[in-house]
């Protein structure tokens, strides 16, 4: 087996130093192999080793603009786009995607890439350096002859006496560090975006309602520290991690509740009570008496005007007549729990055997989000407009 294919089997099991290993050998054989330079460069990427992953992208692009065949362009341009959003240089992998795609509008990850990429610099403020385009279509770089490749593929090798050191990473300025965050069912997941963050100085500290990030700034006397206190919900901190890399620090929260959504990273939750407190806890306002014997009046949007719970409660509650109109029609069976489908009887068998605040919250939530929310917790809903969570995929409408 040749190297080129024994590059190729490793790659494809995921056992990247041996695939640039073998594919730097392939090169030193044959300079001119687009190809080789395309897979190197994956195996490069895969291994976070960005510098030369781009590198070699670049490389592919000048030969297979020499060569002029269209699917070789395609495929190292798509390569160099990739190797330019791991640099974090969006707005010129945007650009070289567009290139991508004008080569070929089907290729099958071209939607893939657009959604990262489009993503990102959504996220960047209008002045960030990273929206710049700085590329051209082909890049002017220097094609490496066949004695270079030699001596590269010398500098791979790990028993060579001078083997290749790593580029030194130009740490981020602390007023450029920025953050993004996504979740799951069970985890949130949140990135510092900070090159170059000393791991021995670094300290991150996840606790179940916040999190604290510091590390010493590059030529600064001061430190740089983030924070989030309160978490929107709490999380489990002995089942939460972190990393630091070159690039950035991630940090993996583990929902105390799975299944909870966030809608923001922090919250606006009394952390200072116990757990058991915090669940039973009612806002003032809803347990003060009012002075005119009226049930208290909570936000609403409905252009009828509050809506008065305890009465929808209660009447909810009213055992009716035998009759199933309510006339003693003589139908002694009637159980008004069996009637609807399967989610109308067990809502109504959970809130039968809830007590008057839950039976309350229970109404308000599900009435004021259109059925998408069903919440227990009057303290949480009695003092707010419950808005829609329609499921993933899905949004709610106005009619």
């Amino acid at each position: 087996m040749d190297h080129a294919a024994r590059g190729a089997a490793a790659l494809s099991a995921s056992k990247y130093d041996e695939a640039i290993k073998n594919y730097t050998d392939a090169i030193s054989a044959n300079p001119n192999a687009v190809d080789y330079f395309i897979k190197r460069s994956t195996a490069y990427q895969r291994s976070s080793k960005y510098p030369e992953a781009l590198t070699d992208a670049e490389i592919a692009v000048v030969l297979a603009h020499k060569r002029g065949k269209r699917e070789l362009i395609k495929e190292s341009q798509l390569r160099r786009a990739i190797a330019l959003f791991y640099h974090e240089r969006y707005g010129d992998a945007q650009f070289v995607l567009g290139i991508v795609k004008r080569l070929d509008e089907k290729e099958k990850t071209l939607a893939i890439w657009e959604m990262k990429i489009g993503g990102k610099l959504k996220a960047l403020d209008e002045g960030d350096e990273r929206r710049n385009t700085t590329v051209k279509e082909v890049p002017d770089v220097e094609i490496p002859s066949a004695s270079s490749s030699k001596a590269a593929a010398k500098s791979e090798d790990p028993k060579s006496d001078e083997p290749a050191g790593p580029k030194p990473v130009v740490p981020t300025p602390a007023n450029k560090i920025k953050h993004d965050w996504y979740q799951n069912t069970d985890n949130v997941y949140f990135t510092l975006l900070a090159k170059g963050v000393p791991k021995d100085k670094a300290s991150v500290e996840i606790e179940k309602d916040s999190l604290s990030i510091s590390f010493p700034i590059h030529d600064s006397p001061s430190d740089f520290a983030y924070s989030l206190d309160p978490f929107f919900a709490p999380v489990d901190s002995s089942k939460s991690t972190f990393r630091i890399t070159a690039s950035k620090i991630e940090v993996t929260l583990k929902k105390e509740t799975p299944g909870v959504k966030w809608h923001a990273l922090e919250g606006y939750r009394d952390t200072s009570a116990p757990a058991d407190e915090k669940k039973t806890s009612i806002p003032s306002h809803v347990l003060a008496p009012k002075t005119n014997d009226q049930p208290p009046a909570y936000p609403t949007s409905s252009r009828k005007g509050a809506k008065d719970w305890d009465k929808v409660a209660k009447d909810l509650t009213a055992k009716k007549p035998k009759g199933k109109g309510g006339d003693d029609d003589g139908d002694d069976d009637y159980d008004p729990d069996n009637e609807g489908d399967e989610t109308s009887r067990f809502f109504k068998t959970l809130y039968k055997g809830a007590d008057p605040d839950q039976q309350k919250a229970m109404m308000k939530s599900y009435q004021e989000s259109g059925g998408t929310v069903l919440s227990t917790d009057w303290s949480n809903v009695g003092s707010r407009t419950v808005v829609p969570e329609p499921p993933e995929g899905m949004e709610a409408r106005k009619y």
